[in-house]
């Protein structure tokens, strides 16, 4: 090993992670750089070297600093880490409804556990007030574009009135501006057939909740008399797809469901045509707070198998944080700024969050309606918010999904820590799989070689000639940069 002059030394340009695959094969992955490779223990003792200061003497460097620096991952500059930017004042161009908490099932896992206490129902003015504070925004913004959410801590078709009366409103006020307008609902499927009739002539989507295979969806999704809702929900799905109606599929998975998540997947694959479909283990708050854990391996692998199955229909199966190739440092919206109403008129950042009566309600919830007809913020709840982000977290930081992760579900993690210092959850050991499968699967696609979404110079699917990236019987001998 010869250390060179530091004004000709290569200089590692990238925030590198190795990860182990077998014996003597690494991935090699840049994620600022949306770059990846696999290689021997050559390349990853070349990488420790350059992160070292040093760089080795052998004659094939030359050919591997060269790949390197056309990826990016050597002699290209400083990365830029995502940092997202926040407006002084929220200036919401879309709007949540939580409608409301009623809710005609009582789901095994529900997260908000619908349908229990007294029920809360958002006024058609409240909902109003909510609508016109996004086309303002949407005005003074110089956007061409609104959007309206109907969701809830319950089932939002169980505020039937003021649903419809919103979106009318929504229509005439993007008429009336020359805005553009989507409306979405996240729902249950279980409504009269006169509610799909309305929901397909009026709504631009929608997010179903399902569960796959009906003897699977019915274990857990039921009425308040225990009874199954599947037939409900693929009538739904049905007219759906006569109508060629946007909709996408969400999958709660308990540990007892998790056997049956590939037969799942290819039941909803073989008869129905989703724009995606999301499976995610059942999360242990609400209903499902004492349930056995389906944050495990025995899900990491059916989730696989479905995948393989998905792919054969042409269908996506997604898991909300395995997202390789995304850049940020915010898991979602609710570290941001959602403007979700709640049915008493506080202003949400979770879709969690759906009422005052929730844990963390304190957390999540910034504002509120005022008695002028605006509204009033908490800046210091606001800025605190924003503060959560996955740089900030000392534990991510040897994480090579943190930048597409984004630091996960902040609601999930206060429910696993509390107000401690995160320190991982079992969410972690599937997003990590996962995204690596995702990595590994872009560097197939792109040839079989490496993957690099902003080639410059290198063309998808060109070999590389550097021993250091061929198989060979070097052994790493620096400790593994993971």
């Amino acid at each position: 090993m010869r250390t060179l002059d530091t004004e000709k030394l290569p200089v590692l340009s990238a925030e590198i992670f190795v990860i182990p695959l077998e014996a003597n094969r690494f991935l090699i992955y840049a994620p600022l750089r949306r770059a990846a490779f696999v290689g021997n223990a050559g390349v990853v003792n070349l990488l420790a070297d350059l992160r070292e200061g040093r760089t080795g003497g052998g004659g094939n460097d030359g050919e591997t600093l060269e790949f390197l620096r056309r990826l990016e991952i050597v002699d290209a500059g400083p990365e830029t880490p995502p940092r997202e930017v926040f407006a002084d004042e929220p200036e919401p161009t879309s709007v949540t409804l939580f409608l409301t908490t009623a809710c005609n099932l009582r789901c095994a896992y529900c997260y908000a556990a619908a349908g229990e206490g007294r029920a809360r129902r958002m006024s058609v003015e409240l909902a109003r007030r909510g609508v016109d504070f996004v086309v303002a925004n949407a005005i003074r913004r110089g956007e061409d574009h609104f959007e309206v959410n109907f969701h809830g801590g319950g089932e939002p078709t169980r505020n039937w009135p003021t649903l419809t009366a919103t979106l009318a409103h929504a229509r005439r006020q993007a008429e009336a501006h020359g805005l553009n307008l989507t409306a979405y609902i996240a729902t249950n499927a279980v409504f009269s057939a006169r509610q799909l009739d309305w929901i397909v002539a009026h709504l631009d989507g929608a997010s179903v909740s399902c569960d796959g295979l009906p003897e699977v969806h019915d274990a857990n999704r039921v009425t308040p008399a225990g009874k199954g809702s599947s037939a409900s929900v693929l009538r739904a799905l049905r007219r759906f797809d006569a109508e060629n109606f946007a909709y996408g599929i969400r999958m709660t998975v308990t540990a007892a469901a998790i056997p049956h998540l590939p037969d799942s997947v290819e039941y909803l694959c073989a008869n129905f045509r989703p724009g995606q479909i999301q499976a995610e283990p059942a999360y242990p708050i609400g209903r499902g707070a004492f349930a056995p854990s389906a944050e495990t391996e025995d899900f990491i692998a059916a989730f696989r198998e479905a995948l393989g199955r998905a792919r054969k229909y042409g269908h996506e199966l997604t898991f909300s944080a395995a997202r390789a190739g995304t850049l940020s440092n915010h898991f979602c919206a609710a570290t941001q700024d959602l403007f979700a109403l709640t049915p008493d008129g506080s202003v949400s950042s979770c879709y969690e969050v759906f009422d005052e009566s929730s844990p963390r309600a304190p957390i999540f919830l910034y504002g509120a309606a005022d008695d002028a007809g605006g509204w009033r913020f908490d800046r210091e709840r606001i800025a605190f918010l924003h503060r959560q982000t996955v740089d900030r977290r000392a534990w991510c930081a040897g994480c090579f999904a943190r930048w597409s992760c984004g630091g996960d579900c902040y609601h999930k993690a206060l429910a696993v820590h509390g107000g401690g210092e995160f320190a991982g959850t079992d969410r972690c050991d599937i997003i990590r799989e996962l995204t690596k499968d995702q990595i590994l699967a872009r560097i197939a696609e792109a040839g079989g070689v490496f993957w690099h979404e902003m080639p410059e110079g290198i063309a998808a699917g060109e070999k590389c000639a550097c021993v250091s990236c061929a198989d060979g019987k070097t052994t790493p001998r620096a400790p593994l940069f993971v």
